[in-house]
């Protein structure tokens, strides 16, 4: 039998159109149309995206599925558990997207302290009138700590970024391990969550969206960090509590939130537009042309293997 694979959308890059030469009968129909509903029972392999979440009622809908492949690192848009008791395969696409992800925490990182929105917007206005002594002034980042919740490729990249910057980089302790985290430009300490934030000017959340995790900075943990502290998300939305951190941004308390993800996106919290010290980016985490050419690569690699008679 002919393998069946159902994208919900094309890829960067050749590979997508590659696997459908190696396994025929490739389809390619948007998120729940009707013919991704219709192509359910006869599929084999699904290709989908971080904002199609799949439930166990499609997996009861795809009886001879065999792999899941999903253009993302993060997996919480899956059912996992079940796809384990069911013998079906979860393929991601982490470790390529690195670089890119740690680049954009950095870019909304400076974007901040910068101001660079404003400044950029103050100029196409017109209203510009030369330099002034205290035109758009932001804070400074070298000789401050970042805290880094997350230790993995991700998080260990944006500490080097930081570090380069003069920054101490500090990492959430999120085992109970303790000890130091070696990222790769020197050795960085790991701290429980309690200690680690009363010392933040930046917080930068790169860790993944688990039980854990889950709306871990709520507003007592906000207002554990030190007046006028930024926090970065490029990560997942669901661990930041975003009513309370914009609640902190009007009041003051915060310094600046710079976002590339939201908690259910692609909506969006209507108050981040109107939100003071903001940069909101659309997701673009691991937005170059070499990155997602990259993940899809690694997924069609891995659905090809998962696939394959021998599995």
């Amino acid at each position: 039998m002919s393998v069946r694979i159902l994208a919900t959308s094309p890829l960067v890059g050749p590979a997508l159109a590659e696997l459908g030469l190696r396994c025929p009968e490739l389809l390619v129909a948007p998120f729940r149309s009707p013919a991704w509903n219709a192509a359910l029972s006869e599929t084999e392999a699904l290709v989908v995206m971080l904002s199609e979440p799949l439930t166990e009622a499609d997996l009861d809908a795809a009886p001879i599925l065999k792999a899941i492949g999903t253009y993302s690192v993060g997996v919480n848009h899956l059912p996992v558990k079940a796809c384990q008791v069911r013998g079906i395969a979860v393929v991601n696409t982490p470790g390529v997207l690195t670089e890119a992800t740690a680049d954009i925490a950095l870019t909304l990182l400076l974007a901040l302290t910068r101001r660079v929105a404003e400044g950029e917007a103050l100029v196409r206005s017109g209203a510009w009138q030369g330099w002034a002594p205290d035109q758009l002034l932001g804070p400074g980042l070298a000789g401050k700590v970042c805290g880094i919740l997350g230790s993995g490729p991700i998080g260990q990249a944006f500490a080097r970024r930081v570090s380069a910057l003069g920054m101490t980089p500090v990492f959430w302790d999120r085992a109970g391990a303790g000890g130091t985290v070696d990222f790769g430009a020197g050795l960085a300490s790991r701290l429980a969550l309690a200690d680690l934030l009363p010392r933040c000017a930046v917080l930068s959340l790169h860790c993944p969206l688990t039980e854990q995790t889950k709306g871990m900075l709520n507003r007592a943990a906000l207002e554990q960090l030190p007046a006028g502290a930024i926090v970065i998300n490029t990560a997942r939305g669901g661990i930041l509590d975003e009513d309370a951190a914009i609640d902190l941004l009007e009041s003051g308390r915060l310094g600046g939130v710079g976002l590339d993800v939201y908690d259910a996106e692609p909506r969006i919290n209507a108050r981040w537009l109107h939100a003071p010290r903001t940069v909101l980016l659309p997701h673009l985490g691991s937005a170059t042309v070499e990155t997602r050419a990259a993940m899809a690569r690694l997924l069609c690699d891995g659905l090809t293997t998962a696939l394959s008679p021998s599995r």
